[in-house]
């Protein structure tokens, strides 16, 4: 495709080369016209000075019209020829009139004769001449008729040389002015084409999304405000792209970093949007699924029929959805419909949130009522027991009266732990004690503690090791870091039979500190150490309730180890031993 300037130039051209050819035309024929009317005149008065002469002369005869006629030609240049009525060439001032034919068919001849004008023109082609002549006749009145015609006749070779002349100047002319006329369109048409190419190539930035497209140069009239219109709207264009992508940005940020999986699937069934919560529950990359059947990711029955019978009923729908793969999952699921701006449904919109831990803990709840309820049970029926053996007789007898009355002194006793143990882990989970923060050597407090469960040890035949006296300085509560110590250490001691062993080491590192508390214990089946953490739940149930323990150790130790910002790990094998890691800050970035 040419150029928007050489079209311009070339249309301009061809106008102005119209304009001059048809000009150049019209000034010809006016020329022509206009010497042809003045070469009519003159020969029609040379005709009637000639037919006067004669008349002056008195000539009759056909020689005397000869010979009067060739004296006149030698003083008037055009040709003199006297015709009669009847055609006959009566003389002729350049040929014999004996030897010419009858002129009475002649265009001029006939024009005077049969349709009575006053004068005859006739202009024909002489093609023994090899050029056009003139023919002007006037009538030759005799008593009131016309008894023959007077013609005068004229080479026109001058006027057809005159216009070829005119037509050489003309085309030189024109050859001038389309020259110029192409210099000054060609800058014209530059000026114009210019901006207004620009333009377009803006424009087709613009389409490209480019919005920092903008006319540079500064056109004048309608091309300057249709410049400046277009940068404005590029400028409006540019604001509004930024404002959008701002918007999406946000959009896919919060999509993004949403706990809640979220899913778009069209009334086809086909995923058009997920997040990045939506693809950990499922297993799958958002990327991945995106124009998926719904059906072909998570391959889960109950969701793809809530999100069916939503895109069927054009309803709200909740529910519970539970899956198994990558790992078992509960799901609230919460489907509702998107409707276009003419009401007609699009598509669903599906919003999971994972409830695995709210149903896991509301089961944990129940459970601990249930604990609770259990482990308060056994002490209070054992008291109420044996009060009413003592009620009815028992008393009198001492020896079984004391006996009964030890025992109702140890389940009370065992009553009144329960219940202290319960108060201070509600405390600790609801951060009711503030945590006292002091400088405590853990050295110190490992070998502290271990001097209350030596004894303890040492009736089971326990080895215990502990790790070299070397000062280890962390920030903490020393109370409540030894009574984690304590907790495992007497939980070691219960659960590992005579003769074994238990150690403890303490590891420094550059921001922390390893306590590790090992036995050669029963061990944990690997099914049971998710849950050795939560409250009430034992591993054996007969060994735990007859060491004496209420069930609560652990879930005490785990809620003060979070409380001094630490971790707490465990690695067991079954039948071989038991180790705790407790993992502690040297510093505590703020007061609990």
């Amino acid at each position: 495709m040419h150029k928007l300037w050489v079209r311009i130039t070339f249309s301009f051209l061809l106008l102005m080369s119209s304009l001059l050819l048809l000009s150049g035309f019209f000034l010809a024929e006016i020329m022509k016209n206009t010497y042809y009317d003045l070469k009519k005149n003159q020969l029609s008065q040379t005709a009637s000075l000639v037919l006067k002469s004669i008349e002056m002369n008195g000539a009759q005869t056909q020689a005397e019209l000869q010979n009067t006629i060739t004296e006149l030609s030698t003083t008037i240049n055009p040709r003199l020829t006297m015709i009669n009525r009847d055609g006959t060439v009566l003389a002729d001032s350049e040929d014999d009139p004996r030897k010419m034919e009858n002129h009475i068919n002649r265009p001029e001849v006939q024009q005077v004769i049969k349709d009575h004008k006053k004068s005859g023109l006739s202009i024909r082609y002489s093609g023994t001449l090899g050029y056009s002549m003139m023919y002007v006749t006037i009538p030759i009145n005799q008593d009131g008729e016309v008894a023959g015609v007077m013609r005068a006749s004229l080479m026109l070779i001058n006027i057809e040389h005159a216009i070829r002349k005119l037509w050489l100047s003309l085309a030189l002319v024109l050859f001038t002015a389309l020259l110029l006329t192409g210099l000054i369109g060609m800058r014209l048409a530059k000026g114009i084409s210019g901006p207004v190419e620009e333009m377009i190539m803006v424009s087709e930035k613009l389409k490209e999304k480019d919005y920092t497209a903008r006319v540079k140069t500064e056109p004048k009239g309608e091309l300057g405000l249709l410049a400046n219109a277009i940068n404005v709207l590029a400028s409006s264009l540019k604001n509004q792209m930024e404002k959008i992508q701002e918007n999406e940005q946000r959009l896919s940020g919060v999509l993004t970093n949403m706990m809640s999986g979220v899913l778009l699937v069209n009334t086809e069934g086909r995923i058009l949007l997920g997040n990045r919560a939506m693809g950990h529950m499922l297993g799958e990359a958002p990327d991945s699924f995106t124009g998926k059947l719904h059906m072909e990711v998570g391959r889960n029955v109950d969701l793809s029929a809530l999100i069916e019978l939503c895109l069927k009923t054009g309803k709200e729908i909740r529910d519970e959805v539970h899956l198994f793969h990558p790992k078992e999952r509960i799901l609230d699921a919460h489907l509702a419909p998107y409707v276009g701006e003419s009401g007609e449904v699009k598509g669903i919109i599906a919003v999971l949130h994972d409830v695995t831990d709210i149903r896991r803990l509301e089961k944990m709840r129940s459970e601990f009522v249930a604990n609770v309820s259990h482990e308060l049970k056994t002490p209070i029926t054992s008291v109420k027991g044996f009060a009413e053996t003592l009620l009815d007789g028992a008393m009198e007898d001492e020896e079984l009266c004391r006996s009964f009355l030890t025992i109702i002194y140890d389940e009370s006793d065992r009553l009144h732990r329960l219940i202290k143990d319960i108060l201070y882990l509600s405390s600790i989970e609801h951060h009711r004690i503030p945590l006292t923060i002091e400088n405590v050597n853990l050295t110190q407090a490992v070998y502290g503690t271990a001097d209350t469960v030596k004894e303890g040890a040492a009736k089971k035949n326990i080895d215990m090791t502990f790790p070299e006296k070397k000062d280890v300085w962390i920030e903490g509560e020393r109370d409540r870091i030894q009574q984690i110590i304590l907790n495992l250490l007497s939980n070691a001691i219960s659960y590992t039979p005579e003769g074994g062993e238990i150690s403890v080491t303490i590891t420094e590192q550059e921001n922390e500190v390893k306590l590790r508390i090992s036995d050669t214990g029963i061990g944990i089946a690997q099914k049971e150490l998710p849950r050795i953490f939560e409250r009430f739940y034992r591993v054996d149930k007969a060994r735990s309730r007859n060491s004496g323990g209420t069930g609560l150790g652990l879930a005490i130790v785990k809620h003060l180890v979070d409380s001094h910002h630490g971790t707490i790990n465990v690695e067991s094998m079954e039948g071989e031993g038991t180790t705790f890691i407790v993992t502690l800050p040297k510093k505590q970035e703020q007061e609990i």
